[in-house]
């Protein structure tokens, strides 16, 4: 089982389509209505997603690691590229890089039960409020 980490705290996965492997060679995909989720590795060139942005209705990145940030580099890129659709991050996420993750671009994350149950819902609540506390926000309040 896996756990949904947003601005709201935990919910439970509403996805039951499936994901599709990318493996940057796999350019042919059909079209199914609602569009379709792509699981992409942290090391996938996304310019080779950018025919696909119109059917992918999710792009999940992978976090092998929390210590590779491959994954916040990719969304941003993907978002830089144009993409607008459900931005999601998976696996090895801490509530610490929270809002990181949503800076870069993701709409959520997808974390198993065992990390849900050492890092509750408050650790990742406690940095939903990601967008007041950036630095650039900082900047623009009067000294």
């Amino acid at each position: 089982m896996s756990v949904i980490v947003t601005d709201a705290g935990f919910t439970a996965d509403e996805w039951t389509d499936g994901f599709q492997a990318w493996d940057d060679t796999n350019l042919t995909r059909s079209p199914r209505e609602g569009g379709y989720a792509i699981d992409m590795a942290n090391t996938a060139n996304p310019d080779n997603l950018v025919p696909f942005f119109a059917e992918a209705a999710m792009i999940r990145i992978a976090f092998p690691s929390s210590a590779d940030g491959r994954g916040f580099t990719l969304a941003r890129h993907l978002r830089l590229l144009g993409y607008t659709g459900r931005l999601r991050a998976y696996g090895h996420v801490l509530a610490d890089q929270y809002a990181m993750a949503r800076r870069c671009g993701f709409d959520e994350i997808e974390i198993s039960d065992d990390m849900a149950a050492r890092q509750p819902a408050e650790q990742w609540l406690f940095r939903a409020d990601w967008q007041e506390h950036g630095y650039l926000n900082r900047l623009k309040q009067p000294a």
